[in-house]
């Protein structure tokens, strides 16, 4: 197969998998070798093994980079340091797209970026929502209180319930008014964990002092 015919082929796939490639082509040896010339000459991306992306110049389909997270790791959705910030929790810009997966930790780095998947327990693999990127594909993220608790479950030994200022000195939260606390209470509860459970607590005293002031 010639690279011309397999871009027809997947022109408008936003990534491309090998079981879409061997749907067109069943010498998998063959497509293989193909895939290693076409990355070589910048035709095609590789994301991680066994997932690929057309260049930028062909591909139809431009995918956001919180719909490849996704893609690249499932189960998971996009949540903690890089979700804060899409939602105006935190002002640091965040290139590494931050994930959550009830599948072990793990780093994968490509030309579209750094992507980081954190574990999580499957009981509290919940809390997210699906959203629409601009180019219309569905990706998964955490709702703003799951974010701020999975930040907190994961940044647990770096924190105590009692230092309530270390949020907003240290973490730089803000706009906070729009988060729910009866939410992030709830949510801390799915990690069956006491101090996560304080720390949630601590978090929701924090925003109700920032309300005040």
């Amino acid at each position: 197969m010639n690279y011309a015919d397999f871009r027809k082929m997947v022109l408008r796939l936003p990534v491309i998998s090998s079981k879409d490639i061997l749907f067109f082509e069943r010498k998998r040896q063959s497509i293989r070798n193909q895939l290693n010339r076409w990355q070589d000459r910048g035709l095609v991306v590789k994301l991680r093994r066994g997932m690929y992306i057309l260049n930028e110049n062909d591909r139809k389909v431009n995918p956001s980079r919180q719909f490849i997270a996704n893609q690249l790791y499932a189960p998971s959705y996009v949540s903690l340091e890089y979700a804060l910030n899409l939602y105006g929790l935190i002002p640091e810009r965040v290139t590494e797209v931050t994930n959550v997966s009830t599948r072990k930790t793990v780093t994968f780095k490509n030309a579209l970026g750094v992507f980081v998947y954190q574990h999580i327990k499957p009981a509290a693999f919940s809390g997210f929502k699906a959203a629409r990127d601009e180019a219309g594909l569905s990706f998964f993220i955490a709702l703003p209180e799951k974010a701020v608790v999975d930040f907190l479950y994961l940044n647990i030994n770096k924190m105590e319930p009692s230092d309530t200022a270390i949020f907003g000195a240290s973490y730089r939260f803000q706009n906070t008014e729009s988060l729910s606390r009866a939410k992030i209470m709830k949510m801390a509860t799915l990690f069956g964990n006491e101090k996560l459970t304080r720390l949630a607590g601590s978090f929701c005293q924090f925003i109700k002092n920032e309300r005040k002031s």
